[in-house]
């Protein structure tokens, strides 16, 4: 049985690892908001322990400042789905908090043994990026974010080397949670592509289901509208196939629709859309192809399958085309157009090439 797709995916894998990137956008995207709005609590709930525990140089509102930013960044988390956005969002979260701890570190008394909020920063949002250029950044910031407090000596306490020791670790925990959480979600965005195109497509050819076919054929027809391209819809039957199923068996009938599936795969370029509409019924839409070239395609791949052999003769098929020349028909009527095309080959006499001829 082909496998649905396969040869798109190997075709376009900067698609595929899009579509990748917006699933993790779509599945990290509330957690994501979550941790920002987090990150505001927890800033305000440490900058307040800060002034409780020893006084500081740095006025309390200007230590709060950073709570601002970060509340306006946790309201617009809360309705970006896309996944660039969202990991500059992020960014922006990590580098505030990190001059957060700054502020926050100015003037600490020598030899407190206060755990610095920037070692938590790693771990805490380890899960929350989306690729491994956000992933770098992020922990470029929380290494380098303490340094200048540590290096102005605000944080006796707290070796320099010590804490190289522990962002090192931190960082190194960040590493192994983000692979694992990484390998997870891909194997679940796998799992549910290959369960879509399950349901999308027909089991016995592998090509897209009436109602997948429509949905797409839908979207692709808009975009040809948009764009002014020439395009046409053909629909095509294997003749005489009730005849076949009567006499050899459903068997033999599969047979045919498997070797017919794969003929239109290999005649049609990949930016056709081909579905399977009804028992012995496929559609195809080609878009940029005038009605010459339409026919001419149509012509070689009836020529095509008389070389698919049946039990009892040559495969046969009719085809008829509805070029797309009414701006803003909708693919139910040009799909009709296209049937109604086909049915009057197979009055005609089958095996042979039918082009709509009703007023545009």
């Amino acid at each position: 049985m082909p496998i649905p797709f396969a040869k798109q995916q190997r075709a376009d894998d900067a698609s595929h690892r899009r579509e990748y990137m917006h699933y993790l956008a779509q599945r990290m995207a509330p957690a994501i908001h979550a941790l920002t709005w987090l990150a505001v609590f927890a800033y305000l709930l440490a900058a307040g322990g800060r002034a409780l525990v020893s006084p500081s140089p740095v006025p309390l509102l200007l230590r709060l400042a950073p709570t601002v930013p970060l509340a306006l960044l946790a309201l617009v988390a809360r309705h970006e789905k896309r996944p660039v956005p969202l990991s500059l969002l992020a960014l922006s979260c990590v580098l505030l908090l990190e001059i957060g701890v700054n502020l926050n570190g100015i003037g600490q008394v020598p030899g407190q043994r206060l755990v610095l909020p920037g070692l938590l920063l790693p771990v805490a949002s380890s899960v929350i990026w989306l690729g491994r250029w956000d992933f770098i950044a992020a922990m470029v910031l929380c290494a380098l974010g303490p340094l200048p407090m540590l290096l102005l000596g605000a944080a006796n306490g707290l070796p320099v080397f010590q804490y190289a020791v522990y962002m090192t670790i931190a960082i190194s925990v960040a590493a192994v949670l983000r692979a694992f959480m990484t390998r997870t979600l891909f194997e679940q965005f796998r799992l549910e592509k290959q369960l879509r195109a399950q349901a999308h497509t027909d089991g016995l050819t592998g090509l897209l289901q009436r109602n997948r076919f429509l949905e797409l054929a839908r979207y692709a027809l808009s975009d040809i509208y948009l764009q002014r391209m020439p395009a046409a819809m053909l629909y095509l039957d294997a003749d005489h196939f009730k005849q076949l199923n009567d006499e050899f068996g459903h068997a033999a009938g599969d047979d045919v629709l498997t070797k017919l599936a794969d003929g239109l795969r290999k005649h049609m370029r990949e930016s056709d859309l081909i579905g399977r509409v009804g028992g012995e019924e496929f559609a195809v839409l080609l878009p940029g192809l005038n009605l010459a070239l339409a026919h001419a395609r149509a012509e070689q791949l009836r020529q095509a399958m008389r070389t698919v052999h049946r039990p009892d003769r040559s495969l046969t098929i009719s085809i008829g085309i509805a070029p797309c020349n009414r701006h803003g028909e909708s693919i139910e009527s040009l799909m009709s157009r296209a049937d109604k095309a086909m049915r009057q080959a197979k009055i005609n006499g089958r095996n042979q090439v039918v082009i709509d001829d009703s007023m545009a």
